[in-house]
C-alpha cells in the first residue's frame, strides 16, 4: 500500500477548512453589507463577537485547528513509520466523514448533541488511531 494514500485523508480535512473558510467570509461579508457594519468596528475579537450574530461558521473554522492537529500528525507518523494500511487509512477516513459531519451540523441548523455526538466519535476515532500508532511504534 502506497504511504502517500494516507495524504488523501489530509487533503480532504484541508478541503474541510477551507470550505467552512469561505462559508464564514460570505456570511460575514453579507452581514456587514446587510448591518452596515464598517470593517474597523470589528477589528478585534471583543468588538467581532458583539456585533456579528452569526458565530458557527467562525467557532467551527477555530474547532478546526484544535483536535485536527493531532489527526494531521497522526498520519505523518503513519507514513513516516511505514504504519499505513488498511486499518489506519479506514481510520483516517472515519475520522474525515465525523469532522465533515460535525462541520456541516454547525455551519447549518447547530443542534449542540447532534454535533457533539459527530464531534465525540471524531474524538473517539482518533484516539483509536493514535493507540494504533502508539502500539506499532512500541511493538515495532
Amino acid at each position: 500500500m502506497s504511504s502517500h494514500a494516507i495524504f488523501l485523508p489530509a487533503l480532504a480535512m484541508v478541503a474541510l477548512t477551507f470550505i467552512v473558510l469561505a462559508v464564514m467570509f460570505s456570511r460575514r461579508v453579507a452581514q456587514m453589507k446587510r448591518d452596515r457594519i464598517h470593517p474597523q468596528k470589528v477589528a478585534t475579537s471583543q468588538q467581532a463577537a458583539a456585533l456579528y450574530t452569526d458565530v458557527a461558521p467562525a467557532d467551527n473554522f477555530r474547532n478546526l485547528f484544535e483536535m485536527p492537529v493531532l489527526f494531521y500528525l497522526a498520519l505523518v507518523v503513519a507514513a513516516l513509520t511505514a504504519q499505513v494500511s488498511s486499518l489506519v487509512l479506514g481510520l483516517a477516513w472515519t475520522y474525515v466523514a465525523a469532522r465533515v459531519l460535525h462541520s456541516a451540523i454547525h455551519c447549518t441548523y447547530n443542534k449542540v448533541m447532534h454535533r457533539f455526538r459527530a464531534y465525540a466519535l471524531s474524538v473517539f476515532v482518533l484516539l483509536i488511531l493514535w493507540c494504533v500508532l502508539g502500539y506499532g511504534l512500541i511493538a515495532g
